[in-house]
């Protein structure tokens, strides 16, 4: 049972980063982020914050 949760754990939070104007959820390599390569979809910005696990 546990593999269920680690599982879900890493689908849920792994590569996920939210807009810090829109927040706005987006999935992608924490090497692109950093790199400046993402643009938010919805208001072309390129701040981004991990997303907190709750």
């Amino acid at each position: 049972m546990a593999t269920k949760i680690v599982a879900a754990q890493r689908r849920m939070f792994s590569d996920v980063f939210v807009c810090r104007n829109c927040n706005k959820k987006i999935r992608s390599q924490a090497v692109r982020i950093n790199a400046g390569k993402v643009k938010c979809p919805k208001c072309n910005s390129g701040n981004f914050r991990p997303i907190k696990k709750k």
